[in-house]
């Protein structure tokens, strides 16, 4: 697949001017945002799969009123504490609290929600499946912002939504091959069979 192309790339005839070097810094700075997004929310979802699995301390294994921290403890997804049981209990409100409530520390939602997070997040930090890994990650988050709605501080908007559209724009423009492994990826003859795969 081409790399992007840029609104002075379609310009013909004698107004038609070549790149500059500020046109191909843009790009470069360009790829290095993007890769370095794409990193940073791919570490976000990874380091919630393993705080939940571990109970590392940081949303999960802290006692919320003395700040004691307990970890590898019973809260720990390992020793058969729930990573959905505590949000989808206590932290769900709004018209689609009841929903989330009543499957609050299913086994089936701990197992989907935890696949999803290591999924996402090992995917989207080695820049590989990026688009199903970008548009899985984007769902996930829109269900968490229906979880919470309406929001505390917007009427609508909060920031599951804006890491949702950051995971689109990663997505639409194939950030895995910023700083990842997503042009090697894309080579694969599977995933050039199966391109949503990408």
């Amino acid at each position: 697949m081409s790399s992007p192309v840029r609104i002075r790339d379609t310009v013909k005839g004698p107004h038609a001017s070549a790149p500059t070097s500020a046109d191909e810094s843009g790009s470069s700075a360009f790829r290095w945002f993007a890769g370095l997004t794409r990193i940073s929310i791919g570490w976000i979802f990874l380091w919630a799969f393993l705080d939940k699995l571990l109970a590392l301390g940081f949303s999960t294994g802290r006692n919320p009123e003395t700040g004691v921290v307990d970890r590898f403890g019973p809260a720990a997804w390992i020793n058969d504490g729930s990573p959905t049981e505590g949000f989808l209990t206590f932290g769900t409100k709004g018209p689609f609290a009841e929903f989330y409530q009543s499957f609050a520390g299913a086994s089936w939602a701990n197992w989907l929600f935890m696949i999803g997070l290591a999924g996402i997040g090992v995917s989207l930090m080695l820049g590989v499946a990026t688009r199903i890994s970008s548009v899985s990650g984007a769902l996930m988050l829109v269900l968490m912002w229906t979880a919470v709605l309406p929001p505390d501080n917007n009427p609508f908007m909060d920031d599951h939504i804006i890491y949702a559209l950051v995971l689109g724009m990663l997505a639409a423009v194939s950030a895995g091959r910023f700083l990842g492994l997503g042009r090697w990826w894309e080579s694969l003859s599977i995933v050039q069979r199966f391109p949503i795969l990408k």
